[in-house]
């Protein structure tokens, strides 16, 4: 076994610790090991970082993918310990509050986005009949709305902005780009044709309004450029939970899919019908997520000052 040290990559450090909370017992067969979101609060890594640590585990069979469920250890879990931990976990399944429903589905949907949420997984998690629910949520589109207004209330907007526009607005798209990054779900949820009428959301286009009030702006100019703003951060951010999807399908992260894409890339460059691309590949360039991000908040804002100054 390789020894664990100080140079030993985090990815592989991760996977130790791990290992020894299964070989301890600590997590037993069938029980949920930490997503990879769970990963990247705990020991403060990149989500690709989590994913090659979950990788190696899946490829030693210690773990598996279990619909509906997540990444659990591998093996059966002894049914009656896992319901008695469940109901120690609850008490008697009378009914929950509308907080405990919003927060356990907010926790399935950051480990295994919308499509693994539901009523019944819902119920299932807080052992309590699947009806039971619906004395606190009218139903998936009302806890959708709870949903995001909660992961808005959780990163408030600061008590005192910056002075001028130009940062004001930055501090607000860089706090909504760390929501997203936190719940990938959210960008699914969010629409600028039909919006949240979310509080907690709504504050923030008030707060851009206002950065934009003293600029000489008419309404329907505001309006639109904090609209634009709000669809960069939102738009960007969608491909975070696609990226989240297809390292659960693939078992590959992003970096790791195109080093497996090299020899395609390269036999589709060969023909020689693509040479600005071509030259560009030869290039290191890192394109990704936050790059992008970064990128457009800059040109946006940049184009916002000339509307300003104009």
């Amino acid at each position: 076994m390789t020894e664990i040290d100080e140079s030993t990559p985090p990815y592989l450090r991760i996977v130790a610790e791990l290992r020894r909370r299964v070989a301890s017992g600590e997590l037993s067969p069938g029980d949920r090991v930490p997503s990879t979101r769970q990963i990247v609060r705990e020991w403060g890594v990149a989500m690709a970082t989590a994913s090659r640590a979950l990788t190696v585990l899946r490829q030693e069979n210690l773990v598996q993918a279990v619909p509906g469920v997540g990444m659990v250890v591998s093996g059966s879990p002894p049914a009656p310990p896992a319901r008695a931990r469940a109901e120690a976990r609850r008490g008697p399944a009378h009914g929950v509050t509308r907080d405990e429903v919003v927060r356990t589905a907010i926790g399935i949907a950051d480990s295994e986005g919308l499509a693994g949420l539901s009523m019944r997984r819902i119920a299932t998690e807080l052992d309590v009949p699947t009806m039971s629910l619906y004395r606190q949520v009218r139903g998936k589109e009302h806890l959708l709305l709870l949903m995001a207004d909660a992961a808005f209330a959780a990163h408030r907007l600061p008590d005192t902005f910056p002075p001028g526009w130009r940062a004001q607005l930055e501090l607000l798209c860089r706090l909504q780009w760390s929501i997203y990054c936190r719940h990938p779900w959210l960008a699914q949820v969010v629409s600028l044709t039909r919006p949240l009428m979310a509080p907690n959301a709504v504050a923030h286009t008030e707060c851009a309004l206002r950065a934009l009030a003293g600029c000489g702006l008419d309404p329907h100019t505001q309006l639109h450029l904090v609209t634009a703003l709000a669809n960069h951060v939102r738009g960007t951010a969608v491909n975070l939970q696609q990226g989240a999807e297809a390292e659960q399908d693939t078992g590959l992260t992003d970096d790791e899919w195109m080093v497996a894409q090299a020899d395609a890339l390269g036999r589709l460059l060969a023909a020689g019908e693509f040479p600005h691309l071509t030259r560009l590949s030869r290039s290191a360039i890192d394109l990704n997520a936050d790059s992008l991000f970064e990128f457009g908040l800059q040109r946006l804002l940049d184009g916002v000052a000339a509307l300003v100054r104009r």
